[in-house]
């Protein structure tokens, strides 16, 4: 597991969490609700990771929400600091974009 997944979950589990503008955006025009998200990033599967993103190390994360339908989470910690847990952004995968376990995209 990354050194950036392993914070994240570490700091959602002790309530250090922002959810960003375009982040509650994004959960809004998708269906998902936050809790959902916050919920389930500890049995979330680490698809990619970006340790040295300008803005802070950051991740894409494979998620589910309360229905077991899958959600990609992105998740970042600012640069130069060490909280709070970023929810950059949050989705529903295209079925067509995505392979049938939504970890890799199709060619």
């Amino acid at each position: 597991m990354s050194d950036t997944f392993s914070l994240v979950r570490r700091l959602v589990r002790q309530g250090e969490v922002r959810i960003s503008d375009h982040g509650y955006d994004e959960l809004t025009a998708h269906g998902i609700f936050a809790r959902d998200v916050l919920a389930t990033v500890a049995e979330g599967i680490a698809i990619e990771d970006y340790p040295d993103y300008p803005k802070g190390p950051c991740m894409l994360v494979l998620q589910q929400d309360r229905n077991g339908e899958p959600v990609r989470a992105v998740w970042g910690v600012p640069r130069g600091a060490s909280s709070p847990a970023v929810l950059v952004t949050a989705y529903r995968p295209d079925a067509q974009r995505w392979t049938t376990d939504f970890l890799k995209r199709r060619r």
